[in-house]
């Protein structure tokens, strides 16, 4: 790597104040970070030495997606083999799931990145390494059939709008990625809702329902029994609890797999760049919803008695946990804020996918909401500390 170096530091000059291509020193700034450590590091004053810098962290989040990603592709050609009655063999699936999720992945970089440079070129800053995890997380949310325009649009409207008119990252109130997913779901729902996205392959007779679909829209005597026996007469799906666990059903590219979602979790809060106080308190917050929900659903077939541990293995409510509320700029940070934030956040998600027929999926939404409520958590908690401190300083 010397050489590439030799020839970083030779045409740094050209790129720097002064230089003839000063213009474009944010795209030279950029490769040139992402290949070695930053050159202008403190070397005066007081200050804490720490081996992690935006870089790094950046980095830890794509290798925690890589799991639900890797899943993600393998499921997409699952799904396809599954309905066309075709032997299901690994390879096979791995390379029919990439050549969906791989143009998905690459027009979500590309167009993002672009609207990136242009931000980072005209305000003269850096560009930010937080794009690098908003480029994949925000594909990961989709159905493997959204046309490529509509990806393009979608990471257009959530970066620009969801980071960058709020003054670039850092700044943000929304999560970027979920401010574009959120706006492809209601500007093009018959593309990214329903039970005709979720697979590649068209067979007549196939459906590609996902489990809350058929929990919320079902004509069984229980909501559990709906979902275990949907399809598997036909051989269409297996939305046994475990099959479900592990992700092989129809779904959002990176968010059927809770399994996958936790091995993402362990590696977050071992590296100690995941919240695990917002992610236990997400699962409190539904597990204490569903469980009052439970105790007033009027009967089995009522969608307000799916057990928790139901919801927290289908649509998105694990991978939300895990990647999407813990997101920093966006989340609460005081500690006791973090708490009430997850937990609302939980609570909330329970909430509209049971009382709300036409959006089974909450996870979204709940935590869109919240993030909007972020900093009026942090300003009372921070509030009532000083309170507290004025009120023992006058004892």
């Amino acid at each position: 790597m010397k050489f590439i170096e030799d020839i970083f530091n030779k045409l740094r000059p050209d790129f720097e104040k002064g230089g003839k291509f000063e213009f474009f020193y944010p795209l030279f700034e950029a490769k040139e970070t992402f290949l070695f450590i930053p050159a202008h590091r403190t070397k005066s004053g007081a200050h804490i030495r720490d081996a992690m810098d935006s870089k790094r962290l950046m980095s830890t989040v794509i290798v925690a997606l890589i799991p639900p990603l890797l899943l993600g592709i393998f499921n997409v050609g699952y799904q396809y083999l599954k309905a066309a009655g075709q032997p299901i063999e690994f390879i096979s699936a791995m390379l029919l799931g990439l050549r969906y999720v791989l143009p998905i992945i690459i027009v979500s970089y590309a167009v993002g990145g672009v609207w990136e440079l242009i931000f980072a070129v005209t305000r003269k800053h850096e560009i930010n390494e937080g794009f690098l995890v908003t480029g994949l997380l925000f594909p990961l949310t989709l159905p493997p059939t959204i046309p490529l325009w509509q990806v393009a649009v979608g990471i257009s409207f959530g970066v620009v709008i969801g980071k960058e008119v709020f003054g670039g990252t850092g700044m943000n109130v929304f999560n970027p990625a979920l401010v574009g997913r959120a706006f492809l779901f209601f500007a093009y729902p018959a593309q990214i809702s329903g039970d005709k996205v979720w697979t590649v392959t068209k067979v007549d007779g196939f459906s590609g329902a996902t489990p809350l679909l058929v929990a919320s829209d079902h004509q069984s005597d229980s909501v559990i029994s709906a979902i275990q026996s949907y399809g598997i007469e036909a051989g269409l799906a297996d939305f046994s609890l475990p099959n479900m666990f592990i992700g092989l059903i129809p779904g959002s590219i990176g968010e059927t797999s809770a399994a996958a979602s936790l091995i993402g979790c362990i590696i977050l809060i071992a590296t100690g760049i995941g919240s695990w106080t917002i992610m236990l308190s997400v699962a409190l917050g539904g597990l204490a919803m569903t469980l009052g929900l439970n105790a007033l659903a009027p009967n089995d077939a009522s969608f307000l008695a799916l057990p928790f541990h139901y919801h927290f293995v289908t649509g998105g409510f694990a991978f939300g946990l895990v990647y999407m509320a813990t997101d920093p700029v966006s989340a609460a940070a005081t500690s006791i804020g973090k708490w009430i934030y997850g937990f609302l956040i939980g609570a909330i998600a329970i909430i509209i996918r049971t009382l709300n027929p036409a959006y089974p999926e909450g996870m979204m939404l709940a935590i869109l909401f919240m993030n909007a409520f972020a900093p009026l958590i942090d300003y009372l908690v921070i509030q009532k500390h000083i309170a507290w401190r004025m009120k023992r300083a006058k004892a």
